[in-house]
């Protein structure tokens, strides 16, 4: 069943009234068909709130999604230094569809909160998180162009709502390539049965921020591998084994990021700096799901010439770009009723140049999930211990305890 619109849809008033409308049904399936991964626009397989014209040259859909959390923090000094978090993590609207031909379609992702939008280290409030369109030229070829997230390492192009912990991993903060404003190819092909996807991107280096100064691009590739079969609905793009795959399935991927002469001491992220620096980035993943069994890896590795630098707003403030390399783990179980268990482990080694300033770092942390709805609405239960230098102790200077309680809600 469809909603018809009228040729009066583009009024702000006739929309929301549409938009509160869609809020109370529950819409079928439509007929256009693609893969709904976080990168490309969802048209196939989604049952939520959607919406056509009457001569079908306008498709869209409407998802949201928030992360109430509560969390609780220790850290080991001198002094106990107890602390309280309690917010809206995330809070996000996306709109997806296509305009004329299905061929070609758009993503829309806008975000709410703080946290979200970049601001504390650009100073401006990016609400826009993805704005990017896509021209499909076969079921196995499609570019797209925008701003949206580039072909990273595995649980940075995952969806931070396809997560079974509450927060990415610290190999994760200290590596990922993040979104760009870019152009990038999309190859899916299969080999012998075998799914092999490839991406390529050409990007501003930057990141979301409003103005870009400096005069190098970012160049960034991934390839992936699945030599036993595509998972069940697309589960290499998202956290443990919901599916109870019947069949082991694996993914193998790979790729590099050439940040060239980045204004930002993260290159995508970061803080604004004064001496344009060159971000070289490696990394390789893998995940494998079997009867409710899931375990994924990670390697990242980030070399720069010289990563010692100095704050654009402050140059009397010294700021550094983090070289080294690091390795994250995870491994879970679905029990029976939709209750997960899962640990992860977690290292970030510095490299010389910058361990006046940076410690080797461990996390550990186990997880105890609750899905209600797979990953759309689900409660997240997280504890936490983070140590450095290898010192396992709990006198070890700055070492934290932590937990937090996450609720994540959407459709």
């Amino acid at each position: 069943m469809w909603y018809q619109a009228t040729s009066s849809y583009g009024r702000k008033l006739r929309l929301f009234s549409l938009f509160i409308l869609f809020l109370t049904n529950l819409l079928v399936q439509p007929s256009v068909h693609a893969q709904e991964r976080d990168d490309r626009a969802t048209l196939g397989n989604f049952k939520g709130i959607q919406f056509m014209s009457p001569d079908s040259l306008f498709y869209t859909n409407f998802r949201f999604r928030m992360q109430n959390r509560l969390r609780y923090t220790n850290v080991l000094d001198e002094q106990s230094n107890n602390e309280w978090e309690a917010r809206v993590r995330r809070l996000r609207l996306r709109m997806d569809g296509y305009i004329y031909t299905p061929k070609i379609s758009y993503s829309v992702q806008l975000a709410f909160t703080r946290g979200d939008q970049d601001f504390d280290d650009t100073g401006v409030p990016n609400i826009v998180r993805d704005a990017v369109m896509f021209y499909n030229f076969t079921d196995d070829f499609y570019v797209s162009f925008g701003q949206n997230k580039l072909p990273g390492n595995r649980q940075r192009v995952n969806s931070s709502g396809q997560l079974q912990f509450a927060e990415r991993s610290l190999v994760n903060s200290a590596f990922n390539i993040d979104r760009d404003f870019n152009l990038t190819m999309h190859l899916n092909k299969q080999i012998n049965n075998m799914p092999v996807h490839a991406k390529f991107a050409v990007s501003t280096g930057e990141g979301r921020v409003a103005v870009t100064t400096d005069d190098g691009l970012a160049y960034t590739g991934r390839v992936e591998f699945l030599p036993l079969g595509d998972f069940t609905n697309d589960g290499d793009y998202s956290e443990g084994d919901l599916e109870r795959e019947p069949t082991p399935k694996l993914s193998l991927a790979a790729g590099y990021s050439y940040n060239d002469r980045t204004t930002r001491s993260g290159g995508q992220t970061g803080k604004m700096v004064v001496n344009p620096m060159t971000l070289k980035t490696s990394y390789a993943d893998m995940i494998f799901k079997y009867t409710g069994w899931a375990y994924m890896a990670e390697y990242m590795r980030r070399d720069v010439d010289n990563p010692l630098n100095f704050l654009e707003s402050d140059p009397l403030q010294a700021v550094h770009a983090y070289k080294g390399w690091g390795v994250n783990q995870q491994l879970s179980y679905l029990l029976h009723h939709g209750y997960e268990i899962a640990s992860r482990y977690t290292y970030v080694k510095p490299h010389r140049d910058i361990q006046a300033v940076e410690s080797q770092t461990e996390v550990i942390e186990l997880g105890l999930t609750k899905y209600f709805k797979a990953h759309r609405l689900k409660f997240q239960a997280n504890a936490s211990y983070l140590f450095r230098d290898g010192v396992f102790n709990n006198s070890n200077r700055k070492g934290t305890w932590g937990g937090t309680f996450q609720v994540e809600l959407g459709i």
